[in-house]
């Protein structure tokens, strides 16, 4: 599972990169942090869904993700533009897919094959 969201901003000095997408679409489920390798609230990829270096979604807030360079290096922001797109892979898939009424299935590409309805209740 992924999540597509956008780049909405940038704080350079402090090296980050900000996305439309926060604790409510990708989950507060950090589940890695005590792991030998801590992936935030998750990994993030390019649009095709190949990881992109150390970066990872560092913080978030309702609303807003930050992305971030785990081992601190430069951002390489011309890959960053505001509007441009990253899929992010979040840490806990059943509690991320919980915020979605339906999924976008792809198929090694970025063509959507089909789509998926939840059913909601118990």
């Amino acid at each position: 599972m992924s999540v597509l969201t956008s780049v909405i901003g940038h704080q350079k000095h402090k090296g980050w990169v900000i996305t439309d997408a926060g604790w409510m679409a990708l989950s507060r489920d950090r589940g890695t942090a005590s792991q030998k390798v801590n992936q935030g609230s998750g990994l993030v990829c390019n649009v095709e869904g190949d990881p992109l270096n150390d970066l990872i979604v560092s913080s978030t807030n309702q609303e807003h993700g930050i992305i971030s360079d785990r081992s601190k290096k430069d951002i390489a922001w011309e890959s960053f533009g505001i509007g441009s797109m990253v899929r992010i892979l979040p840490n806990h898939a059943c509690a991320t897919g919980a915020m979605y009424d339906r999924y976008y299935i792809i198929d090694g590409s970025t063509e959507i094959i089909d789509v998926w309805h939840r059913i909601n209740g118990w």
